[in-house]
């Protein structure tokens, strides 16, 4: 707040309502993986409206959005690299046993675990998928 930066300002306070909102709707206190979620749900929300801005040429709102999306992954941990994610899956699928496209619930809940809000579950998700032979 003192150093004038109203963007993160008005981001921070945003997140904040949003797990405030959640807590009590709720009626319980997030953990952190919780609030994790919570932030990875308004970046993907963000990024739906770039998507959407775009097709509507509203380039001034895309600039916004992806400022806020930069702002809220400044607060998630940081994020895996594709060696990682890699290396995440072939272990999993090895410690597991999983063969066919069958077992990938079983490989996803292990590296979701592992994996939460340092990847993006749904490109981890195709990975898993191309290695099991769907």
């Amino acid at each position: 707040m003192r150093s004038g930066e109203k963007e993160r300002l008005g981001v921070i306070r945003m997140a904040t309502a949003a797990i405030k909102q959640r807590e009590v709707d709720e009626r319980i206190t997030l953990d952190d993986s919780q609030v994790l979620a919570v932030l990875e749900k308004m970046i993907k929300q963000r990024k739906e409206s770039v998507a959407q801005f775009q097709t509507g040429n509203r380039p001034d709102l895309v600039d916004k959005e992806n400022a806020e999306i930069a702002l809220l992954q400044a607060y998630l941990p940081s994020q895996l690299s594709e060696a990682e994610i890699d290396a995440l899956v072939s272990e999993t699928i090895a410690a597991t046993g999983a063969a066919s496209i069958k077992d990938m619930g079983k490989v996803m809940g292990i590296i979701k675990g592992k994996a939460q809000g340092r990847a993006d579950m749904a490109a981890v998700g195709a990975k898993i998928k191309a290695k099991l032979g769907g």
